[in-house]
């Protein structure tokens, strides 16, 4: 792939922004929504400004670890969010459970801390031997593959409450973002080829502004697609400074309240619901690096070194849930974003790190985050998400799939992985994508002593 940007590259300014602002738009959603699936099922109050901003600080920690030669965005992990419901149920108050947030982030972040030493010692080359394309290949296009499904429930949802939009009408929003997007991609000119996901977010929320319009005019619920809710909650007290800017409530802020309510038995309890996960999340980290290796054609586990990206995962993990109280993670959204636009800039994702940090406090902004619909965020999903798989499908070239040994290893990835194997030991759960790497690597490791295919080699 011919990078426009590469990972040294220095946009100009004004397109800086700009770019920056398109990676925050392809991983704000995600980063946004686990905050409130907390809140929801556990009655917290977490903050998703806050969420975003221990998003930027992940990620700025993260640059710093790997020598800025990583360009990808942490943000929100979604594989954490049980461990998150445990951790607050478990205390005997909001504010331990907020410790517990914090708690259990560190214990997840010192797993990689221990793991980037062993690499340290250790090297890379055992883990080329067990993960080769015919491996990591398939597993990254499953990590595409798996989020299909969202992409997809999101394009029949509108986002107004109370009112289920007609599926027909939330589709063909989602699909005229999509088209949107691969117009702008295709046929833009210079900028335009580089921020297809903001003309399409754009287009896509104005089309389903327009419906919404409509809806309201004619007293017709299953065309109002767009709510201005969050617009209405912004000024609901009055005007004052919190309608533009406010001081997001940061995790530690409440959890400071809360260190007389903790014991070394709900420590525990803390530390079982996460350090198991951070053990499968370990497996798709390697993925997802394995993923943008690929696409700015260099060995980012050679250099500058999977330790590397471990301790930066790990320790901008642990400082960003201090702020926003969730784990974060390298993005599938933001690696997407990288393959889509061929812009793999570094200072783009250093950028969009500090405007997470600045827009968290900006409050209008959030609001129009939180007011895009569902069906404009699926259709450009389906681009992001189906990028990544290709990029997976596209280390898989390189193997001789005539070799029945490489069919079962690639066969046994797939369909373990769209066909969702997972496995759950208590409160810890084996995700789809980890269950179907460890079984290709199994795989792999009992068909590696065929001598099928040495007399071509």
């Amino acid at each position: 792939m011919k990078l426009v940007y590469g990972v040294k590259d220095k946009p100009k300014f004004g397109q800086l922004i700009i770019f920056a602002i398109q990676q925050l738009l392809a991983i704000m959603t995600a980063t946004l929504v686990v905050p409130v699936i907390i809140n929801n099922t556990c009655g917290t109050q977490m903050s998703s400004a806050a969420a975003l901003f221990g998003a930027g600080v992940g990620t700025i920690i993260y640059l710093l670890l790997t020598k800025f030669k990583s360009p990808v965005f942490l943000g929100s992990s979604f594989a954490f969010i049980n461990s998150m419901v445990a951790s607050v149920a478990g205390a005997v108050s909001m504010a331990a459970g907020y410790i517990g947030l914090i708690l259990g982030a560190v214990f997840a972040g010192l797993v990689y801390v221990v793991i980037a030493v062993i690499v340290k010692f250790a090297g890379v080359k055992w883990m080329n031997k067990i993960m080769p394309p015919v491996v990591i290949g398939p597993t990254v296009a499953i990590i595409g593959l798996s989020l299909a499904g969202n992409a997809i429930g999101d394009m029949s949802k509108g986002n107004v409450a109370d009112v289920t939009a007609a599926p027909q009408i939330t589709i063909l929003c989602g699909v005229i973002t999509l088209l949107i997007t691969i117009i702008a991609s295709i046929y833009g000119k210079k900028m335009g080829k580089l921020i297809p996901f903001i003309f399409g977010i754009l287009g896509g929320y104005a089309v389903a502004g327009i419906f919404t319009a409509i809806g309201y005019a004619a007293d017709v619920d299953s065309i109002k697609i767009l709510t201005i809710e969050p617009f209405k909650a912004l000024v609901a007290g009055g005007v004052s400074l919190d309608t533009f800017i406010k001081v997001p409530d940061f995790t530690f802020m409440t959890a400071f309240k809360g260190f007389g309510d903790i014991n070394m038995s709900y420590i525990s309890t803390v530390a079982v619901a996460y350090i198991p996960v951070a053990f499968v999340v370990f497996a798709e980290h390697i993925a997802d690096h394995k993923n943008i290796s690929s696409i700015i054609e260099q060995d980012l586990l050679e250099n500058p070194g999977l330790h590397r990206t471990l301790l930066g995962d790990g320790v901008g993990s642990m400082f960003g849930a201090l702020f926003g109280g969730c784990p974060n993670t390298t993005y599938g959204e933001s690696v997407g974003c990288v393959a889509i636009t061929k812009n793999a800039s570094i200072y783009t994702i250093f950028t969009a790190a500090i405007l997470a940090m600045a827009i968290s406090f900006i409050s209008p902004f959030i609001a129009f985050v939180n007011s895009i619909p569902s069906c404009v965020m699926g259709g450009v999903c389906m681009a992001l998400y189906g990028f990544i798989a290709v990029s997976g499908l596209k280390m898989v070239q390189k193997v001789d799939l005539n070799q029945n040994k490489n069919l079962f290893v690639v066969s046994t990835i797939l369909i373990a992985g769209i066909g969702g194997l997972s496995l759950t030991f208590g409160k810890v759960t084996i995700t789809s994508i980890a269950c179907a790497l460890i079984l290709g690597i199994i795989v792999n490791l009992v068909v590696s002593k065929s001598k099928e295919g040495d007399d071509n080699e």
